[in-house]
């Protein structure tokens, strides 16, 4: 039986907070987004209460799940010379935005 759901972690937009729950429960983990309309009513409540928000299903989980979100949140940096075109690329991409060829 699992316990109460608990909070995961707020996230700085809708957007965000969707990416995240859907790499999160692709991996398995149970995730759930909360306040994901509470922006609405932003100003009549603090801000920092209508902020999207992920919440944890199973409490077993939260070590992965704050692993894997850490993941999320820090992507590796990266700098490489596309095969393809000789393009530096900057950023935690595997594709050129030049020629579409894979990072080595």
């Amino acid at each position: 039986m699992l316990g109460p759901m608990r909070r995961l972690s707020q996230a700085p937009n809708l957007a965000i907070a969707t990416l995240w729950a859907d790499m999160l429960c692709g991996a398995g983990l149970m995730v759930t987004v909360q306040r994901a309309f509470a922006s609405s009513i932003a100003g009549e409540i603090p801000l920092d209460q209508a902020l999207p928000e992920l919440w944890l299903i199973d409490e077993a989980q939260r070590t992965a799940a704050l692993g894997l979100l850490h993941q999320l949140q820090h992507p590796p940096e990266r700098r490489w010379g596309c095969p393809g075109c000789g393009e530096i690329i900057d950023g935690p991409f595997d594709q050129c935005w030049c020629c579409g060829a894979v990072a080595p």
